[in-house]
This record gives C-alpha cells, sequence and structure tokens, in this order.
C-alpha cells in the first residue's frame, strides 16, 4: 500500500522521512456547501452552550477558581514571540499574534477541560433527568447534594487517554461521585496517573499505546451496563463541547476589537492528537467566523495520524505504522497513531490543512515563549507555534494581508510540574 500511496501523493515521501511539512486540503470549501455534508449544525452548538449555562452555579459552587462557573481561558497577544519567531525562521509573519491559553483554562488546564468536562456533565444530567431527581425550580447547585451524588455513585464513567482528556474526565466526574476508570497509555506522565490517584480516579495503565487504551476501555465498558464510556474517537458530545469555543473566541476577539472578515482573516493553529479537541473548535469557528477563518491542525512528525489519513481519505483505515512512523513522541497529548474516522470526515470540507513538527521544534519553541512572553506550555501545546511560520512560507491565500489576525491554540500546561517544566526547558541544552 505504500509505494501505490506514494505514487499518487509524492508528499507522504517527505512525511515518511519525519520532515517537517504542510498539506493543503484540496477538499475544503465554503461552510454553506459543507454543513450540507454533515449532521452538525448550529443548533448542536446552542444546545452544548445553553446546558454549560445551566451548570454554570453547579461549577461555581465546587470549583471557584472558574469566571462563576464558566470553563473559558484568556486571549492574550504574543508580539515578543512573534519577533522570535521572525528572526528564528527570517520570514517576516504579516498581522498581529494571538495565543488562546486553553494551558490556563480551570479545573484540568488544558482544551480538554472543554469537551471532556461537558460530556461528564450531560451524562449526569441525563441521569438526573431520568431518576426524576432534578428539580426545576432550584439552579443547577443541586447537583452538588448527597442525593445526587449517591445517584452518580451508582454510575461508572470510563475513558481512555494519553493524560489530558484522563485528567478532564477524571477530576469532574470523581467531584459530582461517579466511579471513574482512566486507561492510560503507556506515554502517559506519571504525574498525570498520580494526580488522578490523588482525586479518588482508578488508573489502569497498559504498556501499548493511546489505541490500546481506547479499546480496552471501550471493551470493559460495553461489558458493564452502568458504564458510560466517553469515546474520544466518536462522540459527538465531546466535539460539541470543543464547538462551544467558537462563539466564546468571538466575544472575546469582539471585547478587543480585533475584526474578522474578509479583509481581515484569521488563521488559527490547533495541535492535533486523535481529532476530536481541535475538530470541535474548529468546527465551531467555523460556523462562527464563516469563510474568514482558515483552520490548520499540527501534528508531531513521528504521529501524523490525522494528515495521512485525511490526505489518503482512509481516515481510521490507515496508521502512521502503515508508513513505518514509529508513533513516539515528547508530545504525549499527540502521540496517536490512528486518527478518528469520524473528524476527519467531517472536517473534509472545512480544515484549510495539516502540518508536522519536530519533537526539537517544540522545545525550542517552548523555551522562545518562555523567555519571550513568560507563558509556560506543555510541549504538545507548542505545535501551533510553528503555524504563522508554516502559512507565511507557505504563501497561503490571504496569509501574507497585513490585516491577518494569527491564532496559536496553547493546549495545555498549567498543571504540570514545575521540575517537570522545567526538564522541557532545559531540554534543548542537551
Amino acid at each position: 500500500m505504500q509505494s501505490e500511496w506514494l505514487v499518487k501523493l509524492p508528499l507522504l515521501q517527505s512525511v515518511i522521512k519525519k520532515k517537517e511539512v504542510l498539506w493543503c486540503n484540496p477538499l475544503v470549501e465554503p461552510v454553506a456547501a459543507g454543513l450540507s455534508k454533515t449532521h452538525l449544525s448550529k443548533d448542536d452548538i446552542t444546545d452544548a452552550s445553553d446546558r454549560l449555562e445551566r451548570f454554570a452555579p453547579y461549577l461555581a459552587k465546587v470549583f471557584p477558581d472558574t469566571d462563576k462557573g464558566i470553563i473559558e481561558s484568556p486571549l492574550t497577544p504574543i508580539p515578543m514571540m512573534k519577533r522570535e519567531l521572525e528572526t528564528t525562521y527570517a520570514v517576516n509573519i504579516p498581522g498581529r499574534l494571538l495565543l488562546k491559553q486553553d494551558n490556563a483554562l480551570p479545573i484540568s488546564g488544558s482544551i480538554k477541560a472543554r469537551g471532556g468536562i461537558y460530556e461528564v456533565l450531560k451524562h449526569a444530567e441525563t441521569l438526573a433527568i431520568n431518576s426524576q431527581l432534578l428539580d426545576n425550580a432550584k439552579d443547577y447547585s443541586q447537583f452538588d447534594t448527597p442525593a445526587f451524588r449517591e445517584l452518580f455513585a451508582m454510575h461508572k464513567i470510563a475513558v481512555g487517554s494519553t493524560g489530558n482528556l484522563g485528567l478532564s474526565i477524571g477530576i469532574m466526574s470523581a467531584k459530582l461521585g461517579f466511579d471513574v476508570t482512566v486507561h492510560m497509555s503507556a506515554d502517559a506522565k506519571q504525574w498525570k496517573k498520580d494526580l488522578l490517584r490523588s482525586k479518588g480516579v482508578h488508573v489502569v495503565e497498559y504498556m501499548d499505546d493511546y489505541s490500546k487504551a481506547v479499546e480496552e476501555g471501550r471493551r470493559q465498558a460495553e461489558a458493564d451496563p452502568s458504564c458510560h464510556f466517553v469515546d474520544d474517537e466518536n462522540s459527538t458530545d465531546l466535539f460539541m463541547g470543543y464547538a462551544v469555543a467558537g462563539e466564546r473566541l468571538a466575544s472575546q476577539l469582539k471585547e478587543q476589537n480585533i475584526t474578522v472578515d474578509e479583509e481581515h482573516p484569521l488563521f488559527v493553529y490547533l495541535p492535533c492528537g486523535v481529532g476530536g479537541g481541535p475538530g470541535g473548535v474548529a468546527f465551531g469557528l467555523k460556523l462562527a467566523f464563516g469563510d474568514h477563518v482558515h483552520c490548520l491542525f499540527a501534528e508531531p512528525t513521528h504521529s501524523p495520524c490525522m494528515m495521512i489519513g485525511m490526505m489518503t481519505g482512509l481516515h481510521d483505515q490507515v496508521s502512521v505504522a502503515s508508513f513505518g512512523l514509529d508513533n513516539k513522541t515528547a508530545a504525549d497529548g499527540l502521540a496517536v497513531g490512528t486518527a478518528s474516522a469520524f473528524v476527519g470526515k467531517t472536517m473534509e470540507p472545512f480544515l484549510t490543512g495539516c502540518y508536522t513538527v519536530e519533537d526539537q521544534t517544540l522545545f525550542m519553541l517552548l523555551k522562545k515563549l518562555a523567555d519571550s512572553e513568560g507563558i509556560w506550555l506543555e510541549p504538545s501545546a507548542l505545535a501551533g507555534m510553528m503555524g504563522p511560520v508554516q502559512v507565511t512560507k507557505s504563501k497561503l491565500p490571504l496569509a501574507d494581508s497585513k490585516y491577518a489576525t494569527h491564532l496559536v491554540w496553547g493546549t495545555g500546561g498549567n498543571m504540570v510540574p514545575e521540575d517537570e517544566m522545567k526538564d522541557y526547558y532545559n531540554h534543548t541544552r542537551k
């Protein structure tokens, strides 16, 4: 199969050699046309947004570090990092550079706090309604009462994860009172496993990669009627939880007097593992900004599962191993060998492209961001930072606009232990 695809898609030769490459999606089309090919809609995002609003009183009560129960992150200009990128790569990045700091999201400190927490809350709401426990005369702070915890204690939640999704599912589920198990792949960091166990979460460890953890978690959950499995590869609920970010970002840009229209394009760079997080966010952005936003996924050179899946059109029927790649990367959250077919197929008409980043580049960018802006991200979150460089060099349509806004989605980092972060920072000296 490999030789056949190398003839059809010459760019795969560079992918196999683990070079940093940019792939432009030939199937991208106007948003209106793309929406006709999916069952998902603006109404689904509105439903998710409304549910998060209903849960705000509960979240404010049990997680007082949230903004009145709203899980959202800062939108931060990073002009000094823009100069660092321009100097390092000898490019002129037109327009402004911003960082969406999902590394600072409350509760679990990563983008996974969006979709993961949302799916747990929706499941809890469904159980409460079905049990006729929900009192419509009261706000949702009622979820923090013994009656609700007793109900949820009779139910289980499970998820397979490389780390960050497990944190969001585990922390939220345990807080509500669920019996929760996180199946974690071999590349998951020890501190994430320790943190989950400290919250009362069952952690099952595997010597294999992400796909194995998900497979085992799904298999065990299917054998238990009381267990709800959070399926990162196929969950519409997860996807919609992420998609709410689109309308939230639109409000933040408006607050900063930043226009997004035909003359003021928005380029967004999203680190990608199996695809649920970046896919949901990108979908929400396309519905919020239409054809004026251009989304690109960023992946490690050793684990470009979404790029390979979308390039070939095979999605989850092909893996990085099919092309001799080992799926070994310091970007643990992106260490995924096979992409979600649900996300890949959904994003076919909406995604501008994908690009790859070497691990050493991630560490270098981590250090530069910390030195220039005082912002600390985990290695996987730096994958987005190469986007402005790649797009500028590629001369994509509108990329040379002096009115463009380039937005890097910083997907995680605040919960990384200080000594671990120092090791990341010092990695470029090794």
